[in-house]
């Protein structure tokens, strides 16, 4: 039975969250059917800032929410969970609203799913464009076209000594300064790829591990086919299915991953609140998620 909630829900205090409450906000993730990925969770709330209701009932949460800030021309908001027993009760707007006041006027952005996007547009927030979540085992053998005519383009695992180029190239694709959520990067990953080609870097892609697959993201490229060549390589490294979400106008990445054996199991709305879309999305490929479902 849903417990009894205090009225107004002005009344329920917002606190930050901290590693502390690392296994609480796991908890929260798998009480709404999402992966626990603790590591996740441990890298928004290092890089970004966390959000939380207490359970009364419990020792745990009731809601959670993280806002990754990326200087004053946006902020990203992702983990906005509110427990199964809670749900449906104005909490989730609640939290939003005091999210976004905390923002103080910084433009915010998030990707919606269908449930969640009519209480953003209720708050606000205005569509800017969308992506299509693939998912399943990567068929090498329905690899044609990854690499283009020459090998002039090289594929390799990341370095430290890759991380200074790595992060201007974010920062001219993406738009925004992501310097610390990047160099975060390298102890959240499993494995970390770059491409480059007559020295220049001209692409990364990231595989993290989420429950049984590996999530894809942020995946940046020069063009398609060096997208499809980090992707490739990503593949290679691991046996667990892949999980990525892809722009939905990169529809030549998308045919590819289907021939590769990828199926799309859902679709989600970019928002923003104050602001627009920032960058070159003609590069910026797959984005890194701020959400574990």
């Amino acid at each position: 039975m849903p417990s009894s909630l205090p009225r107004p829900l002005s009344d329920l205090p917002i606190r930050r969250l901290t590693r502390d409450d690392l296994i609480a906000c796991a908890d929260l993730s798998e009480d709404r059917g999402w992966p626990r990925d603790e590591e996740r969770w441990a890298l928004l709330l290092a890089a970004g800032t966390g959000y939380g209701i207490d359970d009364p009932d419990s020792k745990g949460l009731m809601a959670s929410c993280v806002v990754v800030s990326y200087g004053p021309g946006m902020a990203a908001v992702g983990m906005l969970l509110v427990a199964g027993r809670h749900a449906r009760r104005g909490i989730g707007r609640y939290v939003m609203q005091r999210v976004i006041e905390a923002a103080g006027g910084t433009p915010l952005s998030l990707h919606a799913t269908s449930a969640g996007r009519p209480l953003y547009e209720e708050l606000g927030f205005i569509p800017l464009g969308r992506a299509v979540r693939l998912g399943g085992v990567f068929q090498p053998e329905a690899d044609t076209g990854s690499r283009p005519p020459g090998g002039s383009v090289v594929v390799r695992s990341a370095s430290a000594q890759d991380l200074r180029a790595l992060v201007q190239l974010d920062s001219v694709v993406f738009g925004l300064d992501r310097t610390h959520l990047l160099t975060r990067l390298p102890t959240f990953a499993d494995h970390m790829r770059v491409a480059e080609q007559d020295g220049e870097l001209i692409g990364y892609a990231v595989l993290s591990p989420s429950a049984e697959n590996h999530a894809v993201g942020p995946l940046i490229a020069r063009d398609t086919t060096v997208a499809k060549q980090l992707l490739a390589s990503l593949a290679e490294a691991t046996d667990r299915p892949l999980r990525v979400d892809v722009d939905a106008r990169h529809e030549e990445l998308l045919d590819w991953l289907e021939a590769c054996g990828l199926r799309p199991a859902m679709g989600t709305t970019l928002m923003t609140l104050g602001g627009r879309q920032h960058g070159d999305w003609s590069r910026y490929f797959a984005p890194l998620s701020l959400a574990t479902g």
